[in-house]
């Protein structure tokens, strides 16, 4: 078994943190496959948010199925997905038993920047609000870190990577 196997990790926290860029660079430290949460996103709820409007528990419901079974369907695997509640972090847990988080965390002001200069995303800015309101941190005993988004995306990676392989 390679030190890699068996981890399904997924790299939690608001729009703008940057949980796509460092879980492609984390997945690639620990040469595990990695998958963009949003991508499992049905239609409606990327034009609900491309409109302004935020998800709802009932919108995420299927969507958190989804990343949880992705996880649950590999022997290892990286996936991007706010995980913003503590009951979307336990429904992943349930899919896919043993899932770590990685949760991103920063200055709003910093996070609002970094979404205002996106180009290529269907999140808008004006919804940043809301994640940060529906944003419940990591309990104790709940396992996972948190990293600070100040530092680089590589930065970022290699500190996920060291706290997972140290486990």
């Amino acid at each position: 078994m390679s030190a890699a196997e068996g981890l399904h990790i997924v790299v939690m926290g608001v729009s703008g943190c940057g949980k796509s860029s460092v879980g492609k660079a984390l997945a690639a430290e620990l040469g595990i496959e990695y998958k963009d949460g949003d991508e499992l996103h049905p239609q409606e709820n990327i034009d609900k948010m491309a409109s302004g409007q935020a998800l709802d528990d009932d919108d995420r419901a299927w969507w958190l199925v989804q990343v949880g079974k992705w996880l649950r369907d590999r022997p290892s695997g990286v996936i991007a997905c706010s995980a913003l509640k503590r009951s979307y972090r336990d429904l992943l847990r349930t899919k896919c038993p043993g899932t770590v988080f990685v949760h991103l965390h920063g200055d709003y002001d910093l996070l609002l920047s970094r979404m205002k200069a996106r180009e290529d995303h269907f999140m808008p800015s004006t919804l940043l609000d809301s994640q940060f309101a529906t944003l419940e941190p990591l309990e104790d005993d709940e396992d996972g870190k948190v990293f600070d988004v100040a530092h680089t995306i590589s930065e970022l990676a290699a500190q996920s990577a060291e706290w997972v392989r140290n486990k």
